[in-house]
């Protein structure tokens, strides 16, 4: 019989109510999360869910990573990926210091080379080797910018930030990952690209939706689509387009308004038919198979697990597809399956996420609480089992 992590996120939910002097009868009617759920949640017997977090956090006037227990410290010092966070803040510090005279930059081709390498390499799980590199390519784009701005050096500029919002999001640091899209933003004005600002908003609105400012986050998709209006026609903004709906989908599945998401999902599986799989359009994986992946997603939001689980055994991801991104929807897939009692098929699942990209899956809170509700369970589960718990520091 597997025992449930002491310090599980239902326990820090019970820390903080306990620190407020609140009942859970009291927290369950501030957060607007059934009593039954929160006092389980709190016990350990069921998982916690993105809704019920963000909620919860909101009702105490914390932060969502405060209850979620983010970032993972003790795991990301045993990976010693700790020490590569303070120089991706100090290369986002000088961004308006002008060109610093001690870095002599490169050409122009051989920067935009690397942060496409950068880019790449995010999306295949490499995420300490990417936190290695970005801040010293993040202080030559910057001085490159500087010494002899145009519309390139500040799109690439843009590009590196960016990448540093997908580590720090990715590691759980999210303060970090705001300050590198207010950088993200600053650069692209420069740029004055419609489509890279729209890209900002999209994932701007992705940070509202983790807090469960989920009516901040769609007044920015709603931005990100006007500004998107500005753009040239194309195949670029129809992927940027179809990705903010992707996103807002998943924002009104997570706020409980399945008619709103599933008019997002539609309009994206429209835009998707005429851009087909546009894996390497910004790197955002936009295409049929991501609104698939994305439809997971949102019926698991609506806590329709059992349709969301039936979605993700008929959906084929293609073995091309960046595996950053398949972790994440075997790790969805495990959750809906994990919540239907499929306890042996979930695990299965947790494997595959951890696979694909092993890197990101240690540090995904849906992998975690997936993890520690497979555990509450108490059914007999393979030894494995017990060593992935270990891997992931639970």
């Amino acid at each position: 019989m597997h025992a449930v992590p002491h310090d599980h996120t239902g326990a820090r939910i019970k820390r903080l109510r306990a620190e407020r002097h609140l009942t859970q009868r009291a927290l369950a009617d501030l957060s607007l999360v059934p009593y039954s759920t929160l006092t389980k949640t709190e016990q350990g017997v069921i998982p916690t869910s993105p809704y019920v977090a963000a909620a919860v956090a909101r009702a105490l006037g914390v932060e969502v990573s405060t209850v979620t227990g983010q970032p993972y410290v003790a795991e990301l010092r045993a990976d010693e990926l700790d020490v590569l966070i303070r120089p991706i803040r100090e290369a986002l510090d000088v961004y308006d210091l002008g060109a610093d005279p001690d870095i002599t930059p490169r050409a122009h081709r051989l920067l935009a080379d690397d942060a496409e390498a950068l880019l790449v390499a995010v999306r295949a799980g490499e995420i300490k080797q990417v936190a290695s590199r970005v801040p010293g390519l993040i202080q030559e784009a910057t001085t490159a910018a500087h010494a002899a701005p145009s519309r390139d050096a500040w799109l690439l500029l843009a590009s590196t930030y960016r990448t540093a919002y997908d580590v720090a999001s990715k590691l759980g640091y999210y303060d970090l990952a705001t300050i590198a899209l207010t950088r993200m933003d600053w650069a692209a004005q420069r740029g004055s690209d419609a489509v890279v600002g729209g890209m900002y908003r999209y994932m701007r609105a992705l940070t509202y939706m983790r807090a469960g400012q989920y009516r901040t986050g769609e007044r920015l998709v709603d931005l990100g689509l006007r500004t998107l209006e500005q753009a040239e026609v194309g195949r670029d903004r129809d992927v940027l387009t179809g990705q903010l709906h992707l996103g807002a989908a998943v924002m009104a599945g997570r706020s409980k308004d399945g008619d709103r998401a599933t008019g997002h999902l539609n309009e994206a599986e429209r835009l998707a038919e005429s851009t087909g799989e546009a894996v390497a359009v910004h790197w955002l994986s936009f295409g049929p198979t991501n609104v698939g992946v994305h439809r997971v997603s949102v019926l698991a939001e609506l806590d329709e697990y059992g349709e969301a689980a039936e979605a993700g055994r008929g959906l084929a991801i293609p073995a091309d597809w960046p595996a950053s991104r398949r972790s994440h929807h075997y790790a969805e897939v495990a959750r809906a399956q994990m919540w239907t009692g499929d306890l042996a098929e979930s695990f299965r699942n947790l494997l595959k996420a951890r696979k694909a990209a092993p890197q990101q899956a240690r540090y995904h809170p849906t992998v975690r609480e997936t993890y520690s509700g497979l555990e509450a369970a108490k059914r007999q589960l393979p030894d494995s089992f017990l060593s992935y718990g270990s891997w992931l520091g639970a």
